[in-house]
C-alpha cells in the first residue's frame, strides 16, 4: 500500500523547493506593471541579485530558461563565425556547445568526461597555443547538473591569465548559485548565467545574466545583437519595460523578491555552509549503502563534487526502479540520470535552495526504504552515518 499521500518531496535537481514565502507572494492578482510597487521591487531586486553572485557588474532579467540564457550570453559576447572554446564534463557543457554551434559560431570542445572536472593545466596548455588569439570566449559549466562535477572557476582563470590569453570567460551558474560557493569579482568571471528555478528557490521562467566592463566592451563592438537578448537597455533601462524588453514578469519578480528576502536574511556564507553539511551527510549515506553493493558517488574526490545535486550510480535499472517506488509509494521525486549511460543505471538528489536538515534526511530515509522493498543489494547504517554528519552541525 503506498504511503504517498500527504506533502510530496521534489529531490530533483530543479526547479527544487518553493518556499512558503515565495508562494504567498505570487498569490494576488495582475499589478499595474506601468508605475508603482513593482517598478519599485524591481529595483531593490538588482543589488541583491548582486550580492547573491558576490559582483558589482550589472544584471539583466529576461522571461527565457537556462538554455535561453545560453543564448543571451553568447549573442551579447561574440559574433558568428568567431570561435570558443568549452571546457565540458557532462550534457550541459555539451548542450551549451551545441547553441554554440548553431549560433553559427566556430566550437572547439574540451570534453573531460563524465566523472571528472576540468583541467585548469589542460585549459592553459590550449590558451597557451592559440598564438593568434582565435579563441575569444571560453565557457564553462561551474556544476554540470547531469555528473554533479564542480569545476575550480577561479582555478580556471587563473590558467586563462597564466596563458597571457584575453578571451572572455564565460560561466554557467544554473545549478550552483545559492548553492556552491560563487564569487563572480574575486574569481575574475566576465559573464555568468543563471535561472530562478534552482538555488534562487522562485519558479522556472526566468534567467539571469551578471556582467563586467570587458563584458561590455565586447557588446558594443558588435553590430548584430538580436532585439531580444540584447542586455544594452536590460541593464541600464530608461523605462521599465526595458528592463525585460517588453511586459515584466510580473509574478516571478515577486517570487524573486521573497527568495531574495530569505536569502539575505540568512548570508550566502550561511547558506554555503547549510549545503555543504547537508550534502556531507549525503554523501556519508551514499558510502555505506554502497558497502553492501553497487551504489557510488559519480564523482570520487569530494572537492570535485556540488553541494546542489549528487549523481549517484546504481547499476542496470535500478536507478529507474528506485526512483519510481520513491516516488509512487512515498511521494518522493528523485532525478534522472539525464545524459548517462544507461540512464536507467543513474539516479540524481537535488538538494538546493530551501533545503533542510529533516528533508533531506527524509530522503535518505525512503531511499533506504526502497533499497530494502527492492531488494537492491546495500550496505547497512546510511542513516545513522548521515545522522552523525547532521549532529555536529555548527
Amino acid at each position: 500500500m503506498p504511503v504517498a499521500n500527504g506533502r510530496s518531496y521534489l529531490a530533483i535537481p530543479g526547479p527544487s523547493v518553493t518556499p512558503e514565502a515565495v508562494i504567498r507572494a505570487m498569490s494576488r492578482a495582475s499589478p499595474n506593471i506601468y508605475t508603482g510597487e513593482l517598478h519599485e521591487i524591481t529595483d531593490t531586486i538588482i543589488p541583491d541579485l548582486k550580492y547573491v553572485a558576490g559582483t558589482n557588474g550589472d544584471v539583466g532579467i529576461y522571461i527565457t530558461n537556462g538554455h535561453g540564457m545560453w543564448e543571451a550570453a553568447l549573442a551579447n559576447s561574440v559574433s558568428r563565425g568567431d570561435k570558443v572554446l568549452v571546457l565540458a564534463c557532462g550534457r550541459f557543457g555539451i548542450g551549451w556547445s551545441a547553441a554554440a554551434q548553431t549560433l553559427g559560431l566556430d566550437v572547439q570542445i574540451e570534453d573531460f568526461g563524465q566523472e571528472s572536472v576540468v583541467d585548469p593545466e589542460r585549459t592553459r596548455e590550449i590558451l597557451a597555443a592559440d598564438k593568434e588569439g582565435a579563441i575569444k570566449a571560453v565557457l564553462i559549466c561551474h556544476v554540470d547538473t547531469s555528473t554533479s562535477a564542480k569545476s575550480d572557476v577561479a582555478a580556471i582563470r587563473r590558467a586563462i591569465d597564466a596563458a597571457g590569453h584575453d578571451a572572455l570567460f564565460l560561466v554557467d551558474c544554473i545549478a550552483s548559485l545559492g548553492c556552491d560557493r560563487f564569487e563572480m569579482d574575486n574569481w575574475g568571471v566576465d559573464i555568468m548565467i543563471s535561472a530562478s528555478q534552482k538555488g534562487l528557490m522562485a519558479p522556472a521562467g526566468v534567467g539571469l545574466i551578471w556582467l563586467n566592463d570587458k563584458a561590455k566592451a565586447a557588446r558594443a563592438r558588435l553590430n548584430d545583437v538580436s532585439p531580444y537578448w540584447d542586455w544594452a537597455l536590460r541593464i541600464n533601462p530608461a523605462e521599465f519595460y526595458q528592463y525585460f524588453d517588453g511586459t515584466a514578469p510580473t509574478h516571478h519578480l515577486y517570487a524573486l523578491r521573497a527568495a531574495l528576502d530569505l536569502i539575505k536574511a540568512e548570508g550566502m556564507e550561511a547558506i554555503w555552509d547549510r549545503h555543504e553539511t547537508l550534502v556531507r551527510a549525503i554523501w556519508a549515506a551514499v558510502d555505506a549503502w554502497g558497502q553492501g553493493g553497487a551504489m557510488k558517488l559519480n564523482m570520487k574526490n569530494p572537492s570535485e563534487r556540488s553541494h546542489a545535486v549528487t549523481s549517484i550510480y546504481l547499476g542496470g535499472e535500478d536507478g529507474d526502479r528506485l526512483r519510481d517506488w520513491c516516488e509512487t509509494m512515498c511521494g518522493v521525486t528523485l532525478g534522472i540520470g539525464l545524459g548517462r549511460t544507461p540512464p536507467s543505471a543513474y539516479f540524481r538528489i537535488g538538494h538546493m535552495g530551501h533545503v533542510n536538515a529533516h528533508g533531506i534526511l527524509g530522503v535518505l530515509g525512503v531511499i533506504d526504504a526502497g533499497l530494502k522493498a527492492l531488494s537492491i543489494p546495500h550496505g547497512d547504517g546510511a542513516l545513522a552515518a548521515a545522522a552523525t554528519v547532521i549532529s555536529k552541525a555548527r
